[in-house]
């Protein structure tokens, strides 16, 4: 699926179920608390953290699913295309990055 088509499924989600979106300050405190509990098991599940047994059930996917969702209305509320900032940003990255990935030693 297209970053754009994610955007319009959000945003008519939002449209027919959510009454309207949260603002700006709401959806970023949102998406703080979701990359938090991304977080939470990465560490716990890749890192040195024990994993609690509430967390053992934790879908990682889900969690990523609710930072998309909501880094999707925050771009649907502001204007962005974000289709379009995505395919500039990977076009930047991959003149400015290339070469230097490929040179570094620690990643060999």
């Amino acid at each position: 699926m297209k970053i754009q088509n994610a955007q319009q499924r959000v945003d008519e989600w939002i449209k027919a179920h959510g009454v309207r979106y949260f603002n700006e300050l709401t959806n970023m405190a949102q998406l703080t608390e979701e990359v938090g509990e991304v977080a939470r098991i990465i560490a716990r599940r890749y890192g040195e953290q024990s994993e609690k047994p509430s967390d053992k059930d934790k879908d990682l996917g889900e969690e990523l699913a609710d930072v998309l969702f909501v880094v999707l209305c925050l771009a649907n509320q502001t204007g962005i295309n974000l289709q379009e900032a995505f395919d500039k940003k990977l076009e930047l990255k991959t003149r400015r990055d290339h070469k230097r990935h490929q040179d570094n030693k620690k990643l060999k």
